[in-house]
């Protein structure tokens, strides 16, 4: 069966996966990912260079290999604190820790000598730690003031129950991105912040388009009694499930060349610093648009007073076609469905098409025509 096909049938309600009735499932596995991710956390974030201060000299010397780099970088500041990188354009790069206390010209004079350069050669640069503060404070300004807009923006595009679902899938992400970044020991430059910002732009993209269908599916649903809001909800989830699986996994191929080819195989570093923010953060994006904000939204909206007594008015309905299809069973007569949507309920299928079905009659029962 093509991916198209099942595509379709999701769409048409001929299958169905119940994303939020298993909502307890998401939320637990959700926890546990938050929980390793805050110890990570709770570890500390490597900072690079660019936030804590120090010095970095760029060199460009044919055969210089990162780890000959490396070697005479801890020999001259006598530890091996030393990070080195190559650059895509051959260059190597090593940063020295203002902790490490050692003049510039210093080390400069003594590198160039152990790896049989120039001083002039060599490109120093001495960052203060004042420059990513500066830089951390503007991130963190742009993030509070992009979580307000999008909490107003849903509020009123949708409604604010619809927000607090994008906003908590958003900190969601976030969270297990940082404590992934941080467990893997990966350094936070610009680019990872570059990286962080990115990714909550693709998790509200793909959190809105689902809102979007949930948002069609339940116009007037107080006005029937065949589906709960839950149910409605899940059936615009599975309606957009293939379109959120193709964009998720067309997204990641391009960045899983970054992160694994470029930065693992071919050595550039420097491009694991957005690649694996953008990696982990797309990936929880997509899950958390699933599994978490849509759950989320069907949970609270359930809440409302006009959802319990639509799922009161839904219940009723369902245990009296249930106990009228037990009567019919026992008098060895074909159950009466209204509009054959009670055995489907009774077969667990939510999310049908509204379509009108005839009225299938018991057998031997009189048609009321003379």
């Amino acid at each position: 069966m093509s991916l198209r096909n099942i595509g379709h049938r999701l769409y048409q309600g001929e299958v169905s996966f119940d994303f939020v009735g298993k909502r307890k499932i998401w939320y637990s596995i959700s926890a546990v990912i938050v929980l390793v991710a805050g110890i990570g956390l709770f570890m500390g974030l490597h900072w690079g260079i660019e936030f804590k201060g120090g010095s970095v000299y760029t060199v460009h010397k044919p055969g210089l290999t990162a780890t000959q780099a490396k070697d005479s970088a801890d020999k001259i500041i006598g530890s091996k604190t030393a990070v080195v990188q190559t650059t895509n354009k051959g260059d190597v790069r090593v940063q020295v820790s203002a902790e490490e206390s050692i003049p510039a010209t210093t080390f400069t004079k003594e590198f160039s000598q152990a790896i049989g350069v120039q001083e002039q050669d060599i490109n120093a640069q001495v960052i203060g730690p004042s420059w990513g503060a500066d830089i951390s404070k503007k991130a963190l300004t742009g993030l509070i003031v992009f979580m307000v807009l999008v909490t107003v923006y849903m509020a009123i595009a949708f409604e604010w129950r619809m927000a607090v679902a994008a906003l908590v899938a958003l900190i969601h992400d976030l969270l297990i991105t940082i404590g992934v970044y941080s467990l893997v020991g990966f350094e936070v430059t610009p680019g990872t912040v570059i990286g962080f910002l990115t990714i909550l732009g693709y998790s509200l993209y793909d959190t809105v388009v689902v809102f979007d269908t949930v948002k069609e599916n339940t116009k007037g649903l107080t006005k029937q009694t065949r589906r709960t809001y839950s149910e409605a909800a899940n059936h615009g989830l599975n309606q957009t499930l293939v379109r959120s699986i193709n964009t998720t996994v067309v997204a990641l191929l391009p960045v899983s060349a970054l992160l694994f080819i470029g930065g693992g195989f071919l050595g550039a570093g420097t491009l694991n610093d957005i690649s694996l923010a953008l990696f982990i953060g797309l990936a929880a994006g997509a899950y958390s648009s699933i599994c978490v904000a849509t759950p989320l939204l069907a949970q609270l909206k359930e809440q409302a007073p006009d959802m319990k007594a639509l799922a009161k008015r839904v219940a009723q309905r369902r245990a009296s076609e249930a106990k009228a299809a037990a009567e019919a069973a026992a008098r060895g007569e074909e159950p009466d469905s209204e509009d054959g949507t009670g055995e489907e309920v009774a077969a667990g299928m939510v999310g049908q098409r509204n379509q009108p079905t005839s009225r299938t009659r018991g057998k031997g029962r009189p048609s009321g025509k003379r």
